[in-house]
């Protein structure tokens, strides 16, 4: 009888070694992990929250296991400024314009505004998508060169009545256009975190707040 007790007190601290060991295996394939060395510098722009850029800091660094550095407010660049159909400033101008001010060689880059900011859209031989009054100067949520070092975020047309859905779209902004810094392309899973918005603000409603294993795995 003891020796039966035995056996099924060594069966069940198998089991649960056992249990342990597969949470583990679960846990570590759900995150996302850059190397550890590298730096995110946050530039935010005057006139966004800082409350909400620390909000974002905080996702990033828990999403992509990054390290984040908010750097002090600054004015947008005058030399991005542009008035074609409304007031706003291009995203491609800004994002250049952060690399070339980095004083210090960054990781990476991350330029958050409440500002509007817009892109030319082109087709794949260079010129211009068609109607070209459309996106001659097109009005966009975000930016980020794949792979690059330096993105722009804007949560001009992020905006909605609740305030738990626009801080969502910002998260998900937010990290899909560093993630496209960090190397990973858009995505054909509708659900993943990289799908592409194909100008649809629904589109970010309703992907998950998470990268399908095929991304994770690129990025791992």
């Amino acid at each position: 009888m003891v020796q039966l007790l035995l056996k099924f007190s060594q069966k069940f601290k198998i089991m649960r070694i056992s249990i342990l060991i597969i949470k583990c295996f679960l846990i570590c394939s759900s995150c996302t992990k850059v190397a550890s060395n590298k730096v995110v510098r946050m530039q935010i722009y005057n006139g966004f929250s800082k409350h909400n850029a620390e909000l974002i800091s905080d996702k990033i660094e828990s999403f992509y296991k990054i390290r984040v550095v908010i750097l002090p407010q600054i004015d947008l660049p005058k030399a991005a400024f542009i008035k074609i159909k409304s007031p706003r400033y291009r995203a491609d101008s800004i994002i250049k314009i952060q690399k070339r001010n980095s004083v210090n060689k960054v990781d990476y880059i991350l330029g958050i505004t409440a500002n509007d900011i817009s892109i030319t859209k082109k087709n794949s031989d260079g010129t211009i998508k068609k109607p070209t009054w459309k996106y001659n100067d097109f009005g966009i949520m975000g930016l980020g060169y794949c792979p690059g070092n330096s993105c722009i975020i804007s949560s001009f047309r992020l905006k909605s009545k609740d305030n738990d859905q626009f801080l969502l779209r910002l998260q998900k902004v937010t990290l899909h256009e560093l993630g496209h810094n960090l190397g990973l392309k858009h995505c054909s899973n509708k659900q993943c975190l990289m799908t592409s918005a194909v100008e649809k603000i629904q589109t970010i409603d309703n992907e998950k707040l998470e990268l399908c294993a095929n991304c994770r795995m690129k990025l791992d």
